[in-house]
């Protein structure tokens, strides 16, 4: 595992024995800094889900095992890599290839950006190589259409067809990424309950990332934050994970607040508010970690939090873990170490930020989700291990969190639409330092980052593109019309740099997931098949809360989980099924395709769904009986509501979307292509690129052969 072997492409022997080295002194002096987390399962926080994570404490000392191992091998594989990149360099198109995804990239806002003159850079390479649509996924949702990017196939094959799946046997919702499993076997000691042996963490998303076999060629890759790579798998190069990695207490997010206010309440689940009371200027109070599963009985772990409030200047004191901080109103912190301490010299870990939002006459603190420090992982957030520690070296620290841009602070009204922005800015400065250092140091073979940003700013500021949106009901609505502009000329300024450091023998492409539309109307399908004899509530119950707590299964034929998909209640699958699989499971099917494709809002009198596809016409592979049976496709405006995705059954099928959250993509997937720029002119054979074409061209670029698995086409590169 030499970092130097997969980071670059040449062998400097003298900066990779003092790297080692380092690595090594690193890993043997934070054994005592290790984590041991507890379980914590939170519901869907949007998009994204809670679950039980736990680290070990024996990881560090395994990396420090693996590093001297790496470095007594290093000869020995060296050599034999300079062997198989002489055979790859002969027969290799291009130098190396750099893949820059920007999350959401809308094609139409491209165009009129570059027709104006204020994305010059991708106005160049439409220019003088390739400007087009890629087409996306079915459904169009962002984990589904990254395992498709990193796999080239579809998502039959990489399992992945939500944020959500299903439990078949409780019916509640599970992280369609990842499964994390607890410890088997711990050992009694006193009040100590100690782990014998490490947790599981096991990637559910299957096939093989193209980077895989250009390792297997000779060809390493840096991959970094793309979706879905979460926990890191082993092969040839470099990884920092993306979407899906958690925070310290095991969800996909959750935010803190300290207030004195009565007004400001966290009503999704998405974070915890804290009502506090001044003793004079001061507030004690403390934060919340994971739990304690090493101390029997002991709960979640906490960090003494001390506020002391200057309300002439509009300031405070905070005192935590051995630290003073100052802060300004409306100035966020630096990132903030805080440390959890389990027992037995047990520590676990975060980073966090601090925004002072109100001063007076309220106290209004908020606080991020704590994120897995990369300088001392709780959990692997990078391949190697040590890399994410490398990495908070050279740079210092910075965020972990798949999902980091807190959109459901600024969606509860914790934050505002200014800091939130400021945090999207912040988290792309952390990612230009990680890439451009990546793209300095890859001479050769692959470089790979996503940018989140664009999706993240496009979902919270859309209703500024449109005065009659619901979402500006009672809210501010003028003084962000331009943010996402904004943020796209930030993103082609990036692409510029980018440009710069490449050549003529270098393969360039800019690309995005899927595209973006406005989010006005949410669609419960839930209430729609409860109204329609589909689902049934238990006897005497009017609604369901979340999940289908009162959901009767035994008289249930249908229900909808997730952003996109229905599921048939079928026997032998479902816990408590009642449609026998085969005949009676597709008449059920066939009965729904045609009574909710074009099923009409009437009270705005126009489609709320285009079409419903049936999974088995879209979908091969080994997975496809994981996947929903339905897929459900909505109109540009339209989107399965808050209420459905977390499995309420209520009298409202059409509701206004008053949230923040006023922009998506999740709706038919021919509504929401992505977008493709190159450096080169990239042709297909019948004038249409996929998101699945990526993969097996990049392959093609080395003269490599398209695996059987994968169902892209080889595009044609210049």
């Amino acid at each position: 595992m030499s970092i130097h072997n997969q980071e670059g492409s040449n062998c400097r022997r003298g900066k990779l024995r003092v790297f080692v080295l380092r690595i090594a002194i690193l890993a043997a002096l934070s054994l005592s800094a290790t984590a041991v987390c507890s379980p914590s399962a939170l519901a869907y926080i949007g998009p994204g889900a809670g679950f039980v994570f736990v680290g070990s404490f024996l990881i560090l000392f395994v990396t420090f095992l693996l590093v001297l191992f790496s470095l007594l091998t290093w000869p020995a594989r060296c050599a034999a890599r300079a062997l198989r990149r002489s055979k790859t360099s002969r027969h290799r198109d291009v130098r190396r290839v750099v893949i820059v995804g920007l999350d959401g990239l809308k094609p139409e806002f491209a165009e009129r950006l570059m027709d104006d003159g204020m994305m010059p850079n991708m106005a160049k390479l439409r220019e003088t190589g390739t400007f087009g649509r890629l087409a996306t996924t079915y459904p169009s949702i962002s984990p589904v259409a990254w395992s498709s990017f990193q796999t080239g196939a579809n998502p039959g094959k990489h399992n992945i067809f939500d944020f959500l799946a299903r439990n078949t046997a409780t019916y509640l919702p599970t992280l369609s990424s990842v499964d994390m499993g607890k410890v088997e076997r711990t050992l009694s000691l006193g009040p100590y309950s100690i782990p014998l042996g490490k947790p599981s963490i096991r990637p559910l998303r299957k096939s093989r990332p193209f980077w895989h076999t250009l390792g297997e060629h000779g060809v390493s890759s840096c991959v970094l934050r793309v979706p879905v790579t979460f926990p890191p798998e082993k092969y040839r190069g470099v990884l920092i994970s993306g979407m899906c990695v958690p925070d310290l207490l095991g969800t996909q997010g959750s935010f803190v607040a300290y207030t004195t206010r009565d007004d400001i309440r966290s009503e999704h689940g998405s974070g915890t508010v804290v009502k506090v009371q001044l003793q004079g200027n001061t507030v004690q109070t403390h934060i919340t970690g994971p739990e304690n599963f090493l101390r029997k009985g002991q709960g979640s772990m906490r960090i003494p939090l001390k506020i002391v409030l200057d309300r002439d200047s509009e300031s405070a004191r905070i005192s935590l873990d051995g630290q003073e901080l100052t802060l300004l109103k409306g100035q966020y912190s630096d990132w903030t170490r805080i440390s959890f301490r389990a027992g037995l010299g047990i520590k676990v870990a975060g980073i966090c930020k601090f925004l002072l939002v109100e001063a007076k006459p309220h106290l209004v603190l908020y606080v991020t989700p704590i994120h897995i420090d990369p300088s001392t992982p709780a959990l692997p957030v990078s391949h190697p291990f040590v890399y994410a520690s490398y990495l908070s070296n050279l740079h210092g620290e910075f965020s972990t969190l798949g999902l980091a841009e807190d959109t459901w602070a600024l969606s509860e009204g914790v934050i505002d639409e200014a800091a939130f922005l400021e945090q999207c800015y912040a988290f792309q400065e952390e990612r230009e330092r990680m890439f451009f250092n990546a793209l300095d140091r890859t001479g050769e073979d692959v470089c790979v980052c996503v940018f989140d940003g664009t999706d993240r700013v496009q979902h919270m500021f859309w209703r500024y593109l449109d005065p009659a949106h619901p979402a500006n009901r009672g809210k501010e609505s003028e003084k962000h019309v331009k943010a996402i502009d904004e943020f796209y000329v930030k993103m082609d300024d990036m692409v510029g740099r980018a440009m710069e450091r490449l050549d003529e023998r270098d393969l360039l492409i800019v690309m995005s997931d899927h595209g973006f539309q406005p989010f006005s109307r949410g669609v419960n399908l839930n209430s729609w098949l409860r109204q329609n004899g589909y689902l049934a509530l238990k006897q005497g119950a009017q609604e369901s809360g979340e999940w289908f707590s009162e959901v009767d299964w035994t008289r249930t034929k249908a229900y909808a989980m997730g952003l996109a998909g229905i599921y048939v209640n079928q026997k032998e699958r479902e816990a408590q099924g009642i449609i026998a699989p085969g005949d009676e499971t597709e008449t059920l099917k066939q009965e729904l395709i045609a009574r909710l494709s074009g099923f009409k809002d009437e009270e705005l009198d126009k489609a709320g769904i285009t079409k419903i596809w049936d999974s088995c016409a879209l979908f091969t592979g080994p997975y496809v009986e994981n996947a929903p049976d339905l897929i459900v496709g909505y109109p540009a405006g339209y989107r399965a509501s808050w209420d459905s995705v977390t499995g309420k059954v209520n009298s409202r099928v059409f509701e206004d979307n008053v949230m923040r959250w006023s922009g998506d993509h999740c709706i038919d997937p021919r509504s929401v292509p992505g977008v493709v720029f190159s450096n080169r002119k990239i042709g297909s054979s019948n004038g249409k690129r996929h998101i699945m074409d990526i993969a097996p061209t990049v392959l093609a670029a080395f003269r490599i052969d398209k695996p059987g698995y994968m169902d892209g086409a080889v595009l044609d590169v210049e």
